[in-house]
C-alpha cells in the first residue's frame, strides 16, 4: 500500500497512451464497439489538442488514481450493472437521455467515461450504444462508464435531510447529508431534542420549559457496528447523566444551576459508561453465556471502533458544548462587523499525529518508544480516542481468553500496558449568539481531508449570502434559484486570518494535493444545492469541476476509499425563527421520502 501510495503522487505519465488510441480503436466500430480518441497528455487544460473526435479525453491534474486500475472489473462487459442511482443501469439512462435529443434514426448515443491508467485518471465521451469493455489494451487500462452530472447530483442528494426547527429556542434549522465510500457506509449520525420542564431546568423569564438539543456524527472504522451502536445509545447515556446533574443542582439551594465543571463531568461520564458497556461489559456477558452466537452479537461493537462528535445546546443558557472523541471536527461560523465570517474550531483532531495526544500517550506509557509510531497508536490505529477498538483496551488476559474461545483479532506485538485508547472526550464550551446568525458545521474527517475550516465556513457563508431576498426558510423553489444565481459572488466571505490550523492541532486537507488541484478557492466553488451540507460535499469533491465530481462519485468501493472517505456533514443554523412548537421536514432540501405501500 505504501508503494502504491507513492506511485499515486507521481506526476510522470505513461507514453504509450497515444499508441493505444491509434491501435485498438482505429478499427471500424461494429454495433457493439466504440470509436475512442484521446486528447494529448498535457496536464494544462488550455494546451490540450484533439487527436481524434469520437472520444474526447482529458487528464486530471496530478495523479488521481493508481490502485483503482481494478475498479473497471466492477463493470462487466455485458453492460448490465446498476450504478446505484436507480434500478436501471447508467448505460440505459444515458442512452435514453441521448436519444431524446433527436429522432430514433438520427440520434447518436454519447456517454461519459473514465479511462483508468496505472497512474492517472482520464475522462472523456464514448460514441456508440454497445457495452463498455473491461479491458482496453495490453497495458491494463480500464474504461468505466461515468456518472453524468445529473446522476452525480442524484447520488449527492440521495441521503440529504433538512429540518426546520420551530421551537423558538435559538435553533432555526439543521441540514444533514451522507455520502458513502465504504460499502456499507461506516459513518452514522443522530439528532434529538429533549424538552426539559421548568421545575428541572430552572428556566428564566417565565419560560415554561427549555430545550436540550443534541447532534452527533460518528465516524466508524473497521466496520459499521460501533457507529450504529452510538447512533442508538450515546445521546441517551449523556442525557441520563445530565438529568441527574441538573436535579442535584436544583436540590442545592446554593446552586440552582449546575456548575460548568459538573456538566462537563456528566458528558464525560456518559461517554465512558457507554464505552465500558461496549468493551468490558460485553466480555462479562459473553463469558457468562458461553455462546458463540451471543459473542458474535455482543463483541462486534467492541472489535470495530468509532469516533464520536456530540454537540449539546442548552437553550436556556445559549451555551453549546462540543464533546470530541477522535478526529471528527466542529467549526463555528460567526459574522463580523465587516460582513465577513470567521471560522473558530470547536474541537481538536485527536490522532497519534497530534502533538498533545502523542505527548499524553507517552506519559501514560513510559518506556514504550513505539506507543506512537508514524502518527498512529502502536503503529496501527490513527485516532487516539475512540469507542470500541477493544484490541487497544483489553488486558492481555482478556485478549488471550477471547482469542482462545471466540473470533477476536490477533494481538498487536507492541501491546504491553493497555489501555492505549480512551473514549473520554475533550469538551469545549461556546456562547452562541442566535441573534447574529451563528452556525456550526460538524463533520467526519472525510470532509476535513478536502476543505479547510475557512473554506467550509466561507462556503456556508456564501450559501447564506446567496439566499438574500428569500422569504423565510420555506421560500418557493423559484425564489431560491433566482436568489442563488443572482447574488452569487466570486469570492468567499471569509476572514482568512481567522483560526490558525497549525496552532489548533488540526491537519491540513490532503486530498487537494492528491488530486493535483491547483485552482484557488474562489475558482473552485459553485452554489447549486438547497441543502447546505450537500453544498459543502459537492464543493469538497470538485465544485465547478463537474468531471472531477462525477469521477470521484463513479469509482466503486473498495477503490473509492483510496481517494475519498465516507462523508457525514451536519450544518446547524442558530437564529430567532418562528415559533410553531414543531420540527418539520424541509422538503425543498431533503431527498424524497419513498411512498410506503400497504402490505397485503
Amino acid at each position: 500500500m505504501r508503494r502504491a501510495a507513492v506511485q499515486a503522487f507521481r506526476s510522470a505519465r505513461r507514453p504509450c497512451l497515444r499508441k493505444f488510441a491509434r491501435s485498438r480503436f482505429a478499427l471500424t466500430p461494429s454495433s457493439h464497439s466504440h470509436g475512442l480518441g484521446y486528447r494529448s497528455l498535457s496536464t494544462r487544460r488550455n494546451s490540450i489538442t484533439v487527436l481524434t473526435s469520437s472520444m474526447q479525453v482529458r487528464v486530471f491534474q496530478g495523479a488521481l488514481v493508481a490502485a483503482a486500475v481494478a475498479a473497471g472489473a466492477f463493470y462487466a462487459s455485458r453492460g448490465t450493472q446498476s450504478f446505484g442511482t436507480s434500478t436501471s443501469s447508467v448505460a440505459d439512462q444515458s442512452r435514453s437521455l441521448s436519444s431524446s435529443t433527436g429522432t430514433a434514426e438520427t440520434a447518436e448515443v454519447t456517454r461519459r467515461a473514465l479511462v483508468v491508467d496505472h497512474e492517472q485518471l482520464f475522462t472523456g465521451t464514448i460514441t456508440g450504444d454497445g457495452p463498455v469493455s473491461k479491458e482496453t489494451d495490453d497495458q491494463g487500462r480500464k474504461v468505466l462508464e461515468m456518472l453524468t452530472p445529473e446522476q452525480a447530483t442524484h447520488k449527492l442528494r440521495k441521503n440529504e435531510e433538512s429540518w426546520i426547527v420551530g421551537r423558538g429556542q435559538g435553533v432555526v434549522r439543521y441540514d444533514v447529508v451522507q455520502i458513502p465510500s465504504n460499502d456499507p457506509i461506516e459513518d452514522d449520525h443522530a439528532e434529538k431534542i429533549i424538552e426539559v420542564p421548568q421545575n428541572m431546568a430552572a428556566t428564566e423569564n417565565g419560560a415554561s420549559a427549555s430545550d436540550w438539543m443534541f447532534w452527533g456524527v460518528f465516524d466508524g472504522h473497521g466496520g459499521w457496528v460501533t457507529s450504529a451502536k452510538l447512533r442508538q445509545t450515546l445521546i441517551s447515556f449523556v442525557a441520563r447523566e445530565l438529568n441527574t446533574t441538573y436535579k442535584s443542582a436544583l436540590a442545592d439551594p446554593a446552586l440552582r444551576f449546575p456548575t460548568p465543571e459538573s456538566i462537563e463531568k456528566a458528558i464525560k461520564t456518559g461517554f465512558l459508561r457507554l464505552d465500558n458497556e461496549i468493551v468490558h461489559e460485553s466480555v462479562r456477558k459473553v463469558t457468562k453465556a458461553q455462546s458463540k452466537n451471543v459473542a458474535a452479537e455482543l463483541l462486534a461493537p467492541a472489535l470495530s471502533g468509532s469516533c464520536a462528535l456530540l454537540s449539546f445546546y442548552d437553550s436556556r443558557s445559549k451555551l453549546l458544548r462540543v464533546a470530541c472523541t477522535g478526529d471528527s471536527r466542529a467549526v463555528l461560523g460567526r459574522r463580523g462587523a465587516n460582513g465577513k465570517w470567521t471560522a473558530t474550531p470547536l474541537s481538536e483532531d485527536q490522532t497519534g499525529g497530534t502533538a498533545s495526544e502523542a505527548e499524553r500517550l507517552r506519559k501514560e506509557h513510559p518506556g514504550e518508544p513505539n506507543v506512537v509510531s508514524s502518527g498512529r497508536v502502536l503503529g496501527g490505529l490513527e485516532p487516539s480516542r475512540a469507542f470500541g477498538d477493544a484490541s487497544y483496551k483489553w488486558s492481555l488476559q482478556t485478549h488471550a481468553e477471547m482469542k482462545k474461545f471466540y473470533f477476536t483479532r490477533h494481538l498487536n506485538p507492541r501491546l504491553k500496558t493497555p489501555p492505549y485508547v480512551t473514549a473520554e472526550p475533550v469538551i469545549t464550551t461556546t456562547k452562541v449568539e442566535p441573534e447574529k446568525g451563528d452556525f456550526v458545521v460538524m463533520a467526519t474527517d472525510g470532509l476535513w481531508e478536502m476543505l479547510t475550516n475557512e473554506e467550509v465556513v466561507g462556503l456556508v457563508g456564501q450559501w447564506l449570502e446567496a439566499q438574500k431576498g428569500t422569504n423565510g426558510q420555506n421560500a418557493r423553489t423559484d425564489s431560491w434559484l433566482k436568489s442563488w444565481f443572482s447574488t452569487q459572488k466570486e469570492t468567499l466571505p471569509i476572514e482568512l486570518n481567522g483560526a490558525d490550523s497549525d496552532a489548533s492541532g488540526q491537519r491540513a486537507p490532503l486530498r487537494q494535493t492528491q488530486w493535483g488541484t491547483t485552482m484557488s478557492m474562489n475558482e473552485r466553488f459553485v452554489i447549486e444545492d438547497k441543502n447546505a451540507a450537500t453544498h459543502l460535499v459537492r464543493n469538497a469533491l470538485g465544485g465547478k469541476d463537474q468531471d472531477q465530481v462525477s469521477a470521484l462519485l463513479t469509482l466503486p468501493p473498495p477503490h473509492s476509499r483510496r481517494y475519498r472517505d465516507d462523508l457525514t456533514v451536519e450544518v446547524i443554523f442558530f437564529g430567532e425563527g418562528s415559533v410553531t412548537g414543531n420540527v418539520t421536514l424541509n422538503k425543498e432540501a431533503s431527498a424524497p421520502v419513498p411512498e410506503v405501500k400497504p402490505k397485503l
